[in-house]
């Protein structure tokens, strides 16, 4: 009894050598394949894609990878009907196509944990937990069992017997996946401690970042910084250096102003009352100078009623005027906020002048907004100091040093001498 010809299409034509019967039952089958793949994709796949909804992030692409394993299973199932075809030459077919097999099913998984990170991170809670760093981990175990499958599956081999031999190489995966599993720790401690999210301003010095995080994921974290150059810091450098976060900033509504002005200190002194009621041209400060004018006059009535000389008398100064001027027009601002701290002071004395340092809050956190306010300030403080007879100090520069060298010195000595009296 003879065998039945699986292609009968081969019975029909002449009587062929078997080498010509082998490569025609080849050809048959691989244009079945192609041709199963090109309906798969073209008219099942466009059908599927119409059928779901289409709302900005679709499975296409694992859809699309699934679509693969149908030219390899007819491969796979019709590599036995070819005739004249050595056992060994079908056996590595069919091994080669069950492991591409494996490999577009992990593939076509991948793309759906991709797909599903994608549809997470449409929610709006999606930057302040991302799960991209879970994401990866969940890959690199599906790509590392997918390898295992696809050696036994070529080998002809069970599984277990290549998972017996891992443990010996236990401490070699150690090492290489050392990142990994540091990454991955560091991911975990980011995500649960809510210290990172994607958008937050961040400042990391050492490893020259300051700018917004775009990206967190599993090996690395983005930052764009503010000349549009991007960081790449490794996760687990965020545990283990300290960085600042300027979320707490973003999220407080202010910003802060902690900048001084350094007074000369020759400039510093008391106010006649022809000042005193020159001063009063500003409405901002004549609060001010009633309340002192109140407490100064009881005090120096208490000392003149024990005798005392007027030497120990209290007066106003131009500095304490121009300090209260200066934090009446803060809380007057309306770019600052008067919820937050706001204080005008001295700090110590330096070579340099006295510093009085603004330190206050700006109502908005926008950048550009926050310069403009900032030096809105200071341009009108340094203006108007003139009128409290205060000066800035400011070293001596090559053009004051020049000018003092060609004044004579009759008049250099007239020049110095009442203002270093």
């Amino acid at each position: 009894m003879t065998e039945a010809n699986p292609f009968p299409i081969l019975a029909a034509l002449p009587t062929l050598p078997p080498w010509a019967e082998s490569l025609i039952g080849l050809a048959i089958l691989i244009a079945f394949a192609g041709l199963a793949n090109f309906l798969v994709k073209k008219v099942l796949l466009q059908l599927a894609l119409r059928v779901l909804p289409n709302d900005g992030v679709t499975p296409a692409q694992a859809i699309a990878r699934l679509t693969n394993i149908v030219p390899a299973v007819i491969i796979s199932r019709g590599i036995e009907l070819i005739p004249h075809l050595p056992a060994g030459a079908v056996t590595v077919t069919k091994n080669v196509a069950s492991a591409f097999i494996i490999l577009t099913i992990v593939l076509a998984i991948s793309a759906f944990l991709g797909f599903a990170n994608d549809l997470y991170q449409r929610r709006p809670d999606a930057a302040n937990r991302p799960i991209k760093g879970y994401i990866q981990v969940l890959k690199i175990v599906l790509f590392a069992g997918a390898a295992i499958l696809v050696v036994a599956t070529l080998m002809e081999q069970s599984p277990l017997l290549l998972l017996s031999g891992l443990g010996a190489m236990a401490a070699v995966l150690l090492l290489v996946f050392k990142d990994t599993i540091l990454s991955l720790v560091a991911s975990v401690q980011l995500t649960s401690n809510d210290m990172l999210r994607v958008g937050d301003w961040i400042e990391m010095p050492e490893l020259n970042a300051d700018g917004d995080v775009i990206d967190i994921a599993l090996h690395t974290v983005k930052v764009q910084n503010w000349d549009k150059t991007i960081t790449a810091i490794p996760t687990y450098k965020l545990i283990e250096s300290s960085f600042k976060n300027w979320r707490g900033m973003s999220e407080s509504g202010g910003r802060r102003i902690k900048r001084s002005l350094l007074i000369d200190q020759a400039s510093v002194r008391f106010l006649v009352p022809e000042e005193q009621t020159a001063l009063r041209r500003f409405a901002l400060i004549d609060d001010y100078l009633d309340r002192k004018q109140v407490e100064l006059d009881a005090w120096n009535r208490k000392l003149a009623d024990q005798g005392c000389d007027p030497v120990n008398s209290r007066r106003v100064t131009n500095i304490g005027s121009f300090r209260a001027y200066v934090l009446a027009y803060l809380h007057a601002h309306p770019g600052i906020s008067n919820e937050m701290t706001m204080l005008v002071r001295q700090l110590q004395p330096t070579p340099q002048g006295l510093p009085l340092e603004i330190y206050c809050f700006t109502a908005t956190t926008a950048w550009a907004a926050y310069e403009d306010i900032q030096s809105d300030i200071f341009d009108h403080l340094l203006a108007v100091m003139g009128e409290f007879s205060l000066n800035v100090f400011q070293e001596p520069g090559g053009r004051d040093i020049r000018k003092l060298l060609d004044t004579p010195s009759a008049a250099r000595s007239t020049t110095i001498g009442p203002s270093t009296a």
